[in-house]
This record gives structure tokens, C-alpha cells and sequence, in this order.
């Protein structure tokens, strides 16, 4: 891949986090200001940056709209939302989508919680695979070569006291996942919120992507989360058998 290539992907990745000016990028580049100008001029023919009237580069509506094709291709968002709208009406809590993309697994789609108190995550953003239970019923399914490879390449960063920090406790969960068929996130990720997952099976039994519920712990307490596992594995199944499953 060329290096011009790879420069204007590394400014549209920091543009993601925010708009910045061109001395704010420039700042964290590795090549020189009157590069990364050119850069940003190409991007802007092609609308893929705008400037606004304080000269800070956005990003544009190309990229908008290549982001939304790219949702409209993956056929197990489509068939699923259906079935994740329902599961939302008879929660009424935060629904994701999720789907191995690589190495990262990748919220796909997400409803929003229709109680006052709402999580902070959106589509695009990947799971952090030692605490997100989408991430555990993922990787449940994983030959054992690919998920031991996979999970020692994780930096096992602590983002609260139950946070899973070494590949044995990671491993561990992932079997327990396996074995019955859900996953939970207890409080694992942030503090204040704990998740059950499922997977979504295709035709040929392989999981292709999950399915959590999210609430915060000031709504329900872990008796009440698991409450919510029959809807949530109801959910799966139906999307599973429009996917070709079978179940045994």
C-alpha cells in the first residue's frame, strides 16, 4: 500500500476522534506540514474532509456515505434489526449487534435504550475483547489455534475491578460461554453496567455475529439481567433460523 495512501487514512482516523485545524494535524504526523496539506487538499476535492468557517477539517459526506453503503452490505444486519427492534420494545434497553471484523469484533447496529439513562457506544466502534460478552460468544467459536492466538495478542487493559487481565481468565469465561450458550459482562467494561450476549448462527452452524443487552446496574441487579435471557436467546434463534440455522 502506498505511503500517500496510508498518510490520508491516518488523518481521516484522526479527524474521527474530532475536528482539527491544520497545525493540529500536522502536529501528530510523521511527514512534513506542506505534506500533509496536500493530503487534505485531495481529500477535500474527493468530499471526504470539509473545512468550516473556523478552517478545522471535518469529515465529509463521502465518507458518510461509503460508511453507510458498507452497513447496507452486511446481509446479517439487515435480517437482523427486525428481530433487534422487537427486543428493544420488550426490554427497553441498549440492544447491540455485533460481528468479528479481523482481529476486532465491531458493533454493527445498536438501539437505544428507551429508559432516561442511555450507555455510551455507537456503530463502528470495536468491543474490548477481555470484558465485552459479544466478544466472549464470538470467540467461543473459535477453532482453539485462532482464539489462543487471538487472545494473546491482547494488551488486557483494566477498565474496572471485575475487568478480565490475563489470557487464563479470559480463556475461562470463554469456555464457561461456549458451554451454555450465553456470555455476561459483569461490570467488566465500565462500572456502573453489566451485559448478557448470545450468539447468531448461519447455515452452516458457525457463529457469525452476537447479540448483548446492556443495562445499567441502577436499573436491575444481575438477577434481574438474567431475567432477560430468554428474549435475548429468543432473539437469536429467529435470526439464526433466517440465517439457515438449524438448531440440534
Amino acid at each position: 500500500m502506498s505511503q500517500s495512501l496510508l498518510r490520508a487514512l491516518d488523518l481521516l482516523g484522526a479527524l474521527a476522534k474530532g475536528p482539527a485545524t491544520l497545525d493540529e494535524l500536522a502536529s501528530t504526523a510523521d511527514v512534513h506540514k506542506t505534506t500533509v496539506m496536500r493530503l487534505l487538499h485531495s481529500l477535500e476535492d474527493r468530499n471526504f474532509v470539509i473545512r468550516d468557517a473556523q478552517q478545522r477539517y471535518r469529515l465529509g459526506s463521502q465518507l458518510f456515505q461509503l460508511s453507510s453503503l458498507a452497513l447496507e452490505q452486511r446481509d446479517i444486519r439487515g435480517t437482523a434489526h427486525p428481530h433487534l427492534q422487537r427486543l428493544n420494545e420488550a426490554t427497553g434497553h441498549t440492544i447491540h449487534l455485533a460481528a468479528l471484523e479481523g482481529r476486532d469484533v465491531v458493533y454493527i447496529d445498536k438501539l437505544e435504550s428507551r429508559h432516561p439513562v442511555r450507555m455510551y457506544s455507537r456503530i463502528g466502534l470495536t468491543a474490548a475483547l477481555n470484558a465485552a460478552a459479544v466478544a466472549k460468544v464470538i470467540m467461543a467459536d473459535m477453532p482453539q489455534d485462532q482464539l489462543e492466538s487471538l487472545t494473546a495478542g491482547i494488551d488486557y487493559p483494566r477498565f474496572t475491578e471485575n475487568t478480565l487481565t490475563d489470557q487464563a481468565s479470559l480463556l475461562k469465561a470463554i469456555e464457561q460461554a461456549g458451554e451454555q450458550g450465553w456470555a455476561l459482562d459483569d461490570q467488566e467494561f465500565e462500572e456502573f453496567v453489566h451485559c448478557i450476549a448470545a450468539p447468531i448462527r448461519d447455515a452452516s452452524g458457525g457463529v457469525v455475529a452476537a447479540v448483548s443487552c446492556s443495562v445499567p446496574t441502577v436499573m436491575l441487579d444481575r438477577e434481574g439481567l438474567l431475567g432477560l435471557l430468554p428474549a435475548l436467546l429468543e432473539c437469536t434463534r429467529a435470526i439464526s433460523a433466517e440465517l439457515g440455522h438449524t438448531a440440534p
